[in-house]
């Protein structure tokens, strides 16, 4: 087979499908017309983001591969296959009970500080060391849960569960869902032990985003909505963890409402996480999680982008300061909706910087990212040559 990324989207969707499942059978399988299949398998017109999601679904891989930014996991480079694997040896394991260790495992103490260390590092986008952090996590705090009793044992719980959390949250962005559920099942499982109701309801926001990139909006608004309504704020005042929470939880139904085109609902959700925002009034970290002010207005930008309010969300941007403390993550994810936005209104010149700016801030998340290959697409119509440039600045095949 050629160099994947030098393949088109369309020869790569063929390749993915291959003998045995036909185009009807991937159209079935994806809930898209077979008149679509057929146009993307010869490269006519262009996939939208919600396209690709079901596709990339439908053929148990990631948007990324399809748009040749990643090879099949077969082709997936050494580090992350390692990490994957660490990952995933780490979850099942820890369920097991199974820690090898000699001596005493860490105190809880310590534990959490590693767990807060796992926390920043997913939210720089360094995977690797995120794998070997939470193996530690999991497997010493796994044996201590089990022998634990009290408020210690109530710790751990929180600890293992933030850090189950963000193992899921890895491995949907790395196209392993089967890993992601299994490791949110354990977190809700430590979440209720714990009884900390915060957690729980952030925990339904990890799932809301696992239905959202495996194309099943949706799920993945009902389980926003349910897990909002649990820790709904109420006339009186809300402690600020409920209210955090509640907040976050709207943004991720608005979302999904955007990726349906309800403008309407995603509207009325947004209005709710925007008033949840200004009640807390700055942008906080809980749970390992960002939420505030700053979260409530470049998440508005992504979904006026999901509706094709360019205009819209160009205005929203002009008004968008980033505070220093946002996670690189949660920054990229916005200036990615940015490019896209610029993208779309003629601004070429400035997108491409963007995702340039990007593509350096966070080179190795940004390969795991769809929107990317999505604007390298819109740009190249301009300028073939600078999209390549773009590509290789980045380390990120965006056109084939």
């Amino acid at each position: 087979m050629s160099n994947w990324a030098d393949l088109t989207n369309g020869k790569r969707i063929k390749h993915l499908r291959g003998s045995d499942l036909t185009q009807q059978g991937l159209a079935d399988a994806s809930g898209l017309s077979l008149a679509l299949v057929q146009k993307a398998e010869q490269d006519r017109g262009e996939l939208s983001v919600g396209s690709l999601l079901k596709l990339a679904h439908a053929l148990n891989t990631d948007v990324s591969v399809i748009l040749g930014q990643q090879a099949p996991r077969r082709g997936m480079n050494q580090d992350t296959r390692v990490a994957l694997r660490r990952l995933s040896d780490a979850v099942h394991d820890s369920a097991l009970g199974d820690w090898d260790g000699t001596g005493e495992p860490s105190p809880v103490d310590e534990l959490s500080a590693v767990g807060d260390r796992v926390c920043a590092a997913y939210w720089q986008g360094h995977y690797v060391e995120l794998s070997e952090l939470v193996a530690r996590v999991l497997l010493e705090g796994s044996f201590q849960y089990g022998q634990a009793t009290g408020h210690e044992r109530e710790r751990l719980a929180v600890v293992l569960a933030d850090s189950y959390r963000f193992v899921s949250s890895t491995a949907i962005l790395l196209g392993q869902r089967d890993l992601a559920l299994s490791a949110l099942t354990s977190a809700y499982r430590l979440a209720e032990d714990s009884g900390d109701a915060v957690l729980v309801a952030l925990l339904g926001s990890t799932l809301s985003w696992i239905h959202l990139r495996s194309a099943k909006v949706p799920r993945a608004i009902a389980v926003a909505e349910r897990a909002a309504s649990r820790i709904e704020p109420s006339l009186s005042k809300t402690p600020r963890p409920e209210l955090f929470a509640y907040g976050h939880l709207m943004i991720s139904a608005a979302v999904g409402a955007s990726r349906c085109g309800d403008a309407a609902s995603a509207d009325d959700y947004l209005s709710q996480a925007q008033a949840a925002a200004a009640r807390l009034g700055r942008d906080e970290l809980v749970h390992g999680t960002f939420f505030g002010p700053t979260t409530a207005n470049t998440e508005a930008v992504g979904i006026a982008v999901a509706l094709g309010n360019y205009g819209q969300a160009l205005k929203l941007i002009s008004r968008t300061e980033l505070p220093g403390a946002m996670p690189r993550v949660v920054r990229n994810r916005y200036k990615l909706d940015v490019a896209l936005a610029q993208c779309a209104v003629g601004l070429h010149d400035q997108a491409g910087d963007t995702l340039i700016e990007v593509g350096l801030d966070a080179p190795e998340w940004v390969k795991h990212q769809a929107l990317p290959g999505v604007i390298g697409k819109r740009l190249a119509k301009v300028s073939t040559a600078r999209v390549r440039r773009i590509g290789e600045v980045i380390g990120v095949p965006l056109i084939a």
